[in-house]
C-alpha cells in the first residue's frame, strides 16, 4: 500500500507563486511515475502535470509555461511548483503515484493523497 501526503497549499493573490510537495511512502518512489490532478466544484478531476521515472514531464495546456513538476528520489517527494497563479487554478490539488506514463500520456493508478486546497483570490 502507498501512502501519499500532501502539503503546500494556501491562499494567494493572483499573479503569485505556491509550492506543492506530495511525500511518498515505501521504496521503490523511484520506479513510480507521479501526477499531480485538479478538481474544482462541479468539475471532474483532471491531469495537471506528470512525470515518468526517467523525468520525461507532461502538462496540462491550460498550465505549460506556468507550473513545474519535479521529483527527488531522495526524498521520495514530488512537487509543483506553480507561477503566475490564475483564479482559475483554484481547486483542490491532488497527488498520484505508480501510475502508467505511457505514450506521453498519464493514467492515474487507485494511489491517491488527501488533497491540497489551493485559493487564488484577490
Amino acid at each position: 500500500q502507498v501512502q501519499l501526503v500532501e502539503s503546500g497549499g494556501g491562499v494567494v493573490q493572483p499573479g503569485g507563486s505556491l509550492r506543492l510537495s506530495c511525500a511518498t511512502s515505501g521504496s521503490m518512489f523511484r520506479a513510480y511515475a507521479m501526477g499531480w490532478y485538479r478538481q474544482a466544484p462541479g468539475n471532474e478531476r483532471a491531469l495537471v502535470a506528470a512525470i515518468a521515472s526517467g523525468g520525461r514531464r507532461k502538462y496540462a495546456d491550460s498550465v505549460k509555461g506556468r507550473f513545474t513538476i519535479s521529483r527527488d528520489n531522495a526524498k521520495n517527494t514530488v512537487y509543483l511548483q506553480m507561477n503566475s497563479l490564475k483564479p482559475e487554478d483554484t481547486a483542490v490539488y491532488y497527488c498520484n503515484a505508480d501510475g502508467l506514463y505511457f505514450n506521453d500520456e498519464y493514467s492515474p493508478s487507485t494511489y491517491w493523497g488527501q488533497g491540497a486546497q489551493v485559493t487564488v483570490s484577490s
